[in-house]
């Protein structure tokens, strides 16, 4: 996880989601919101880190579709050991009975601005950060003219970290697409119609975050249709050129 120099006057945030990309760029964003950021990769982590006693959250940003621990059973077990306002978060709306019992949502993605907003503090109290939240790149229709990465997230993020750092965020989302398009593929093969949805949900949000729009587009249209696409084939040759478009982006912006 990358420092920023956090103000003192924000709670420390524990951020726990399965997805690497999505953990990388919410913490990585919210860092530059001068939020203290710590994370976890599954509920079971997440307890432990509690336990451990090291940290003190004031908020505990939860994402809503874990496997393993997770949902309602998870903040009983977070409401047992803490006093942390617990914000379920997701690219998609979570059950109404995880969104009851956590003390409110936030729809991914987000940065530090609707944090903030959220806990009802006034911007003053924040670390400025440049250009803005990165905004929403998870649009339901396809759209492989449109910019490959949104160009004011990438500038915010180029501001506030080495180039080195960048790169490497958007070399990890390239990495990640190329694994779950092999995943994809089984899982059409299979008619895995819940395992195709997660797929998508995942990367609708971690390429959303990083405003990686190509990809996030073709991720919500995964998790919204499922197995019901038309033409399997197509999408996974879209994603797969999204994939490639990426690339040729970072051997572009980021030559050696």
């Amino acid at each position: 996880m990358f420092e920023f120099g956090p103000s003192q006057d924000l709670p420390t945030v524990v951020l726990v989601d399965d997805d690497p990309i999505s953990r990388e760029v919410m913490a990585t964003v919210l860092t530059m919101g001068g939020y203290t950021v710590h994370t976890a990769a599954s509920g079971e982590a997440l307890l432990e880190l509690l336990d451990g006693g090291k940290y003190v959250p004031g908020v505990i940003l939860l994402d809503a579709q874990m496997p393993g621990l997770s949902g309602n059973r998870l903040i009983e077990e977070l409401r047992a050991r803490c006093t942390a306002r617990v914000v379920a978060i997701s690219a998609s709306k979570p059950p109404d009975e995880l969104v009851a019992a956590a003390d409110g949502f936030l729809l991914k993605p987000f940065g530090a601005e609707a944090l903030n907003k959220f806990l009802g503090l006034d911007d003053s109290q924040t670390t400025p950060s440049a250009g803005g939240r990165p905004s929403s790149g998870a649009q339901p229709a396809v759209d492989l003219a449109a910019p490959v990465v949104r160009a004011d997230t990438l500038a915010q993020l180029r501001e506030m970290m080495t180039e080195p750092a960048v790169k490497q965020i958007y070399s990890a989302i390239v990495a990640d697409l190329l694994r779950r398009l092999a995943l994809l593929e089984d899982a059409f093969g299979k008619g895995d119609d819940a395992e195709i949805r997660r797929i998508g949900h995942a990367i609708k949000g971690g390429c959303g975050m990083a405003g990686a729009q190509q990809a996030a587009q073709l991720g919500a249209l995964l998790e919204s249709t499922g197995n019901h696409l038309d033409n399997s084939a197509t999408i996974l040759a879209d994603l797969r050129a999204a994939a490639a478009n990426l690339k040729s982006m970072l051997e572009a912006e980021f030559a050696a």
